[in-house]
């Protein structure tokens, strides 16, 4: 079984669904990278897609398409999106095991590339 980039929580499926039907033009799915931004050093990104990017990787969880930058791939490795709502509002989140530092509002974080041996280790052990 292939290792998937990112998972989606029953929330993030649910918030992407609703996104892609309340879409006023024809939409497969979400783009997911990251870009540099804020002082933690980097922002996550997401796009509609209208058509998927050849050479973006493809995540399809809970039924939902997703398509990852390849150059966030390294970094978004066993990340899990999810969607939280609050009094305060919502958002999407991303729990990513690479990680390494966030500013503190919370607006950009510091990720590592992702350590593959760690990785595959982990899932010889699963």
């Amino acid at each position: 079984m292939p290792f998937k980039i990112m998972s989606l929580t029953d929330a993030a499926a649910e918030r992407i669904t609703e996104i892609i039907e309340d879409s006023e033009k024809p939409v497969v799915g979400l783009r997911v990278g990251i870009k540099n931004a804020g002082c933690a050093g980097v922002s996550y990104t997401m796009d509609y897609v209208e058509a998927p990017i050849a050479g973006d990787d493809h995540v399809e969880d809970h039924g939902v398409h997703v398509w990852v930058d390849p150059k966030a791939t390294m970094y978004l490795l066993g990340t899990v999106m999810d969607f939280e709502q609050s009094k305060m509002g919502s958002s999407f989140t991303f729990k990513n095991p690479n990680q390494t530092g966030a500013c503190g509002c919370g607006e950009s974080v510091t990720l590592a590339a992702a350590d593959l041996k760690a990785l595959a280790e982990a899932r010889a052990g699963a």
